[in-house]
């Protein structure tokens, strides 16, 4: 049975990051940030863990398509006149750090910096942060980027909390445990490879946010901070005992540690045995009990996550296909079907995602990123005909409606790259996932002029219908 009663007030949209659509890298007063030094390649993350990755930019071996985008930062008011042609209730993007304060350590912000005049669900750190950061201060392991992050926060919740009501504090936080030089600044010459740095990160990162929901909370008790988390719904290969126990640690460990602090407000009960299968102890850690009481009465209001595809976990070495995957690869899984880079696609996994979720933390959910990477290819016509991604979204939206069904508080629904944009994970712009085509190639080539897809049209009739017309 199909159930698409969505609320009245749901917000659907889209979602996009500065880093990875905006271009102008150095325009107006904007300092480098860690995304800007990113080559592009599916060995990217490869590159900048060598010993001797230095935080530079060397064109001479490399392309860097963060640094043009899709020129957002010219073309946006058409970029959001078409995004308004869709009908979106709410367009999730975020903040370039870089852009505010160019190194990130400034006391006074950049007024260039300050562009935009939409009605938006703003992420404060999305994959990016001040390059000086890193290069000074060794990134998220560092306590003195609480206080840069605070002051970066408090500089745009002030400016913007009179427009703004939701707010996104780091996305996909828990990340780190694949790659966390996006999210944390961390490369294996400055501690990425080390799991205690990774988690004196986290904890930094965990006391940041509180200060954001503290600082949100006193300019408007009313405005709505929430996390964000990358949630890959994960399956036991099978029966064995042994096999569903590590699926619980895989769990505990990837989906639920930062939502577990971050919405409870404190550290779960498995910390000390998760601390301890990776070879350290929690007062290993520096914090505070200030800090601690500062994560206790700060937690977030909501959770916004990110769902593409689900995972297996199975402990016995066997002769199994393995899979790509959003930062993480792994198993295959027999029973699903993949997208071209080898994304499980799984939309009842979203729907066993929101239940657990929301069983958990009894807190509202936002999926503030789903979406199918595909390459789409212009016909004779230049029409661009994308009805596999419109049957991944109605799959997907389909799931929404059923949690819902079940109990579950959603919020809203923004697909990720809702216009074509450079990847994360390769900087590739052949992975669309936009119902807007942009005229790019990977080499950096084409006119940037924007056509709406097929599903452009699909997708305008599902937000006037309120999610019930999925035809």
């Amino acid at each position: 049975m199909t159930y698409l009663n969505f609320p009245k007030n749901f917000l659907w949209g889209g979602a996009t990051a500065a880093n990875q659509l905006e271009g102008a890298y150095q325009e107006d007063g904007k300092g480098l940030s860690i995304a800007d030094v990113l080559p592009q390649g599916k060995d990217r993350f490869t590159i900048v863990n060598q010993p001797d990755f230095n935080w530079t930019i060397d064109k001479s071996k490399y392309r860097y398509p963060n640094h043009q985008g899709i020129d957002h930062y010219h073309r946006f008011k058409e970029d959001i006149k078409l995004f308004s042609e869709m009908g979106f209730k709410c367009y999730r993007f975020s903040i370039a750090w870089s852009r505010i304060f160019p190194e990130g350590d400034e006391k006074t912000p950049n007024a260039s910096g300050f562009k935009y005049d939409i009605e938006p669900v703003v992420t404060i750190s999305h994959y990016e942060m001040p390059l000086h950061l890193v290069t000074k201060y060794g990134g998220w392991k560092n306590k003195r980027l609480i206080e840069f992050y605070k002051h970066f926060a408090e500089t745009v919740l002030t400016r913007y909390f009179k427009q703004v009501k939701y707010w996104m504090t780091f996305n996909e936080i828990n990340s780190a445990w694949a790659f966390p030089v996006m999210s944390q600044g961390l490369v294996a010459n400055n501690g990425g490879n080390d799991k205690q740095t990774i988690f004196q990160a986290w904890h930094n990162q965990f006391v940041a946010s509180a200060w954001a929901v503290k600082i949100g909370h006193a300019l408007d008790p009313k405005l709505q901070v929430g996390c964000m988390l990358l949630y890959a719904t994960t399956y036991s290969y099978d029966a064995n005992p042994v096999d569903q126990l590590a699926t619980l640690q895989q769990n505990q460990a990837f989906n639920f540690f930062c939502g577990d602090v971050q919405v409870r407000g404190e550290y779960p009960a498995y910390t000390d045995a998760l601390m301890a299968d990776n070879g350290f102890k929690f007062t290993d850690l520096d914090f505070s009990a200030e800090e601690l009481t500062l994560l206790k009465n700060h937690p977030v209001d909501y959770i916004g996550f990110s769902y593409y595809m689900s995972a297996v976990v199975e402990t016995v070495e066997k002769e199994h296909a393995e899979v790509g995957g959003n930062l993480l690869s792994g198993i295959k899984n027999p029973f699903l079907k993949a997208s071209e880079w080898g994304w499980q696609i799984d939309p009842i996994g979203l729907r066993i995602a929101f239940n657990q979720l929301y069983e958990r933390y009894r807190k509202p959910l936002f999926i503030v990123e789903n979406g199918l990477g595909a390459v789409d290819k212009p016909d004779a016509d230049g029409k661009i005909k994308d009805d596999y991604r419109i049957d991944y979204l109605k799959q997907h939206i389909e799931q929404m409606g059923a949690a819902i069904h079940d109990g579950v508080d959603l919020m809203g629904y923004t697909p990720w790259g809702c216009i074509d944009l450079v990847s994360a994970s390769s900087g590739q712009m052949s992975k669309r996932y936009g119902f807007i085509y942009v005229d790019l190639d990977d080499a950096g080539q084409g006119s940037l002029n924007r056509y709406k897809k097929q599903s452009f049209n699909w997708y305008q009739r599902v937000i006037a219908s309120n999610g019930t017309d999925l035809g």
